[in-house]
C-alpha cells in the first residue's frame, strides 16, 4: 500500500501470534519490545484496562530517539470474565482452574491498541465474544500437557487444539482473539495516516 511505504512502523511486542499476524498484513515493520510494569490502578475495568496497558506500552517506546516518520503500534489483550479478568496461569493447576471456570460460558476477550507518532496518538479496542462448549478434565489435562499455554491470557490459545474442540462459537473478530485485531488495525492505520 501506497499510503504506508513513506513510514517506519514499530511493533512495541514480542508476541509471535502478533508478529505473525502483522507481517501477513504486509506492512513492514521492526519488532521492539518494551518492557513495563503491567500493574493498572485498581479501579479500571473492561475496555479500559488494555487501553491503559497498549497507551503506557507506546509511551514506553523512545520516539524522540527515532526518525520523524516512526509510527509505534502497541497492544494488550485481556480475557473479561464475572466483572474481573483472567490472566495468565502461573502454573498447570492455576490453568486447570481457569479453564475449567471457561469451560460452558461465554467470556469477552478485550484487545486495547495504541498508534503513537511523534506528535499525535489514537487508541481503540475491539470485544470478541467467545463461548466454549463444556470441556472434560481429560481434554483440559491433555491440552495443557502438549501446549504448556502459560503464556495466553485465559490459558488458551483459539488457534491451538483446544480451540479446535472447545469453542463452540465467537461473536466478533477471530484474530482478535488470536492476538490482534488486524483489520480494525488497518483501517485504523489508514486513518491515523490520513489525517496528519
Amino acid at each position: 500500500m501506497d499510503l504506508f511505504q513513506p513510514y517506519r512502523f514499530v511493533l512495541a511486542s514480542g508476541s509471535p501470534r502478533r508478529i505473525g499476524l502483522l507481517e501477513k498484513l504486509g506492512i513492514p515493520f521492526e519488532v521492539k519490545p518494551v518492557g513495563v510494569d503491567e500493574n493498572y490502578p485498581g479501579h479500571l475495568e473492561r475496555e479500559a484496562i488494555p487501553l491503559y496497558l497498549s497507551d503506557i506500552k507506546a509511551e514506553a517506546f523512545p520516539l524522540e530517539d527515532q526518525p520523524a516518520h516512526t509510527i509505534v503500534i502497541a497492544a494488550d489483550t485481556i480475557v473479561w470474565l464475572d466483572g474481573r479478568v483472567i490472566g495468565k496461569p502461573v502454573d498447570e493447576e492455576d490453568a486447570r482452574h481457569i479453564l475449567r471456570t471457561l469451560s460452558g460460558r461465554t467470556h469477552e476477550v478485550i484487545t486495547g491498541v495504541c498508534i503513537r507518532s511523534k506528535t499525535r496518538k489514537r487508541l481503540f479496542h475491539v470485544i470478541s465474544e467467545v463461548t466454549f462448549g463444556t470441556l472434560t478434565d481429560p481434554e483440559i489435562d491433555h491440552y495443557i500437557r502438549t501446549c504448556k499455554p502459560f503464556d495466553k491470557a485465559g490459558a488458551y490459545g483459539i488457534q491451538e487444539w483446544i480451540g479446535l474442540i472447545g469453542i463452540e462459537s465467537i461473536r466478533g473478530s477471530y484474530l482478535n482473539v488470536v492476538g490482534l485485531p488486524v483489520q480494525r488495525l488497518y483501517h485504523e492505520l489508514e486513518y491515523f495516516l490520513e489525517a496528519k
